[in-house]
């Protein structure tokens, strides 16, 4: 099945896999958290990023790590606007990483054309401000909240339970008034989940492919991939791009990364493959 995501004036061809590139304005995220806190730095690395291949850039200024705690709009507002107008003349999509509709509604009018919830607009404000828009959105599951959804997560089947999950926020979107076409949904590989369950839902991620919606996947640098191979944040290059392509293999449409040029070498291995697969049969 061959999905597009319209994006505001965007319209993406999911006929190939796609990377999001992460642009954290943050003093706290997991793995990069200050390195891109000032705005010049924020727009020089998202421009890098558009320039290794990246075909979202999803920006952010609240970390949503395991233990974080939250912060306010305005502080959230101060770091991101300053990025978005920067950016706004990008060739690409301009996601906004946020919970808070009135981030979401700055956001959209400086040029974002995606909304990256991690609660799946549990809001009613955030559904609304949403289906106003032409923005699409990404619904993800989360058990919990960051602050504490990394203790002792339980779950009797984490496929269905999320499954369920997502299918009905994506219900819900569309009972707001946003059109599937600009919905794409995000397993949340790593939020309210134990190592095990993450591994259970990327072997499965096809199940998630039923919802006739794209899925993105973001395990990028993750503290699961630390848990595999023994390695810090800033080590796990080979081990992020090894989950990216059997994610992609297990037919995520999207993955969100932070090492952009990397992932897209190894994605274009694996298209070749593909496409030499292809031939051979045909």
């Amino acid at each position: 099945m061959s999905l597009t995501l319209r994006c505001g004036r965007f319209s993406l061809d999911l006929s190939r896999p796609l990377v999001m590139g992460i642009v954290n304005v943050t003093p706290d995220s997991f793995s990069d958290g200050h390195r891109f806190l000032a705005p010049e730095a924020a727009i020089a690395h998202a421009q890098r990023l558009i320039g290794e291949g990246a075909h979202i850039i999803d920006v952010g200024g609240e970390s949503s790590r395991p233990g974080a705690a939250s912060v306010s709009a305005r502080d959230e507002l101060e770091r991101i606007v300053p990025v978005l107008r920067g950016l706004r003349d990008a060739p690409v999509p301009l996601s906004v990483d946020t919970v808070k509709p009135e981030v979401m509604r700055a956001a959209i009018g400086e040029g974002a054309s995606m909304v990256n919830d991690i609660t799946a607009l549990a809001s009613p404000e955030a559904r609304r401000t949403v289906a106003a828009s032409d923005c699409a959105v990404c619904l993800m599951h989360m058990r919990g909240e960051p602050r504490t959804m990394q203790e002792a997560p339980v779950y009797g089947n984490v496929v269905q339970e999320v499954r369920d999950f997502l299918s009905a926020r994506v219900a819900a979107a569309e009972s707001a008034g946003i059109d599937r076409s600009r919905v794409a949904i995000d397993p949340g590989f790593g939020f309210g989940k134990t190592v095990e369950h993450n591994l259970e839902l990327l072997r499965r991620l096809a199940e998630f492919t039923g919802l006739g919606v794209p899925v993105l996947v973001g395990w990028s640098r993750k503290s699961s991939l630390g848990r595999i191979t023994g390695r810090g944040a800033e080590d796990r290059l080979p081990a992020s791009i090894a989950a990216a392509l059997v994610a992609v293999q297990n037919g995520a449409n999207i993955v969100r990364v932070h090492d952009v040029g990397a992932t897209c070498d190894a994605l274009a291995v694996w298209q070749a493959v593909e496409r030499s697969n292809l031939n051979a049969r045909t």
